[in-house]
């Protein structure tokens, strides 16, 4: 008896997330940003392996003013100094308060995208 492997097929159980990669893609196609296409591509993995990334990290790596994306949730542990702008798939309401605190901004990967179709300025943290 041979033991036969099969392929599972896994779907993204969030209806969110497949909607957010085809959008992704369609935007960097249509207007050639590759940005878009990265970002995508980091969301088509496995949620297990999103990122996961602190504030303290965002803290040692952003400057004032700058925009920073996580392909994945933003954790309120550490501190936050500069006001700068952060969008991710998703913040913990720590994050959330901390970031308001220092008169920062937080949004979805979404809004960004409307924001700043370009991707001009923005760092990729993860």
């Amino acid at each position: 008896m041979g033991n036969k492997t099969q392929k599972r097929i896994t779907r993204k159980t969030n209806p969110r997330i497949p909607e957010l990669i085809s959008t992704l893609k369609e935007h960097s196609r249509n207007n050639d940003v590759l940005i878009w296409r990265d970002i995508a591509k980091r969301l088509e993995k496995p949620s297990r392996k999103y990122a996961q990334v602190n504030l303290s990290k965002i803290n040692r790596y952003a400057r004032e003013g700058d925009i920073v994306l996580i392909p994945g949730k933003v954790l309120g542990a550490g501190e936050l100094k500069n006001s700068v702008t952060i969008a991710a798939l998703g913040f913990s309401s720590t994050a959330i308060e901390k970031i308001n605190e220092i008169g920062g901004k937080y949004l979805t990967i979404e809004q960004i995208l409307e924001e700043n179709p370009k991707g001009s300025k923005i760092r990729i943290l993860q």
